[in-house]
């Protein structure tokens, strides 16, 4: 079988890496590209949500980011470049005592929810000396959340894939079977074809990168922001949801408040200086849950897209499950994934 993955994102170069390791024929196609989207970015938090109101999302949320550490052992392992992953975990300060009441119930359910392999722990702020500022001098520390750096990881995917004979190419060859991963394009595509419904959308987000080493202490997760040490000696810290903007790709006074919000929560990055600004679209589709399965309008083909906030996370089960449908036949993909969830 010859599969064709369109898009050179994190979908696509994972559902290519899991379809060449079976040993299938696969060309990659991206005429702007690997990373030239969403997967481009900065931050790199490979971070669940909470464990209560358990549903499909957050059950395969966690499958996915448990088998990370060998998906991306196994990338490295493939080419000697490092995609920076680590789980570290991450600590979330607690604003006040109802704060620190839903942490004690989310304990007991992570325990449960998480298989007793990770932890939901209350621990004193100073666990993490000058990591985060907490107004109760408690954090909720999980072992569960990870790390990597978005481009570093690119790369190794890149790189494996070359060292088994696929590279990124502008054009289209023809093959098998098509796979469509092509980020917030794909899902303008399909806007229309449910009457007067959305079926995805692009939505802006703004991150930056600090220069200062932490060294392997856990992310910060704050007020709805991510500030992810990297292995590296940077900090990436990220990001806005904004569904309105003149330009998708520039900075602006969006993050100069994501920046001082960062230095404001985290003591160590009050002096430290930003290195890079960046800017994109991240595909979101109606369901906010991955859009997996058969392409609603290519007959015969596959569409891998909608990892909005949680792509990288998520992109070792959907590599897998993708392979399994297309090599195999095996159809493990729930409702709530597919397609029709946001046509519906």
């Amino acid at each position: 079988m010859h599969i064709v993955v369109r898009g050179a994102g994190i979908f696509g170069l994972s559902i290519a890496w899991a379809c060449v390791e079976r040993g299938e024929r696969v060309s990659v196609v991206d005429p702007h590209g690997p990373g030239a989207g969403a997967s481009g970015g900065l931050v790199g938090a490979l971070a669940p949500h909470v464990p209560e109101a358990w549903n499909t999302k957050k059950a395969l949320q966690f499958e996915s980011l448990a088998m990370a550490e060998g998906f991306w052992a196994g990338v490295g392992a493939a080419t000697g470049l490092d995609p920076l992953y680590a789980r570290a975990g991450r600590i979330q300060p607690l604003a006040d005592a109802d704060a620190v009441d839903r942490a004690r119930e989310r304990a007991a359910s992570a325990h449960d929810l998480w298989q007793g392999r990770y932890r939901w722990e209350i621990l004193p702020a100073d666990t993490f000396p000058g990591l985060v500022d907490s107004p109760t001098g408690l954090v909720v520390h999980d072992t569960l959340s990870a790390r990597l750096h978005p481009r570093q990881a690119l790369a190794a995917l890149v790189r494996a894939l070359a060292a088994k004979g696929v590279s990124v190419t502008a054009d289209a060859p023809k093959g098998d079977t098509v796979i469509h991963a092509t980020g917030v394009a794909g899902l303008w595509e399909l806007n229309g074809i449910a009457g007067n419904r959305i079926v995805g959308a692009g939505v802006k987000g703004q991150a930056a990168t600090l220069a200062r080493d932490l060294g392997p202490v856990p992310q910060v997760y704050a007020d709805g922001l991510h500030i992810v040490p990297h292995g590296d000696g940077t900090v990436a810290i990220g990001s806005t949801s904004e569904r309105e903007w003149d330009d998708p790709a520039s900075t602006d006074e969006k993050l100069d408040e994501v920046i001082a919000a960062a230095r404001a929560a985290c003591p160590a990055l009050r002096d430290a200086p930003v290195i890079e600004r960046w800017a994109g679209l991240r595909p979101r589709a109606r369901s906010r849950a991955p859009m997996l399965g058969r392409h609603p309008l290519h007959d015969g083909e596959f569409i891998a897209n909608g990892g909005f906030k949680i792509g990288f996370g998520m992109a070792p089960l959907v590599a897998k499950l993708m392979a399994d449908l297309v090599i195999a036949g095996i159809d493990a993909i729930p409702p709530e994934f597919r397609p029709e969830a946001s046509l519906a």
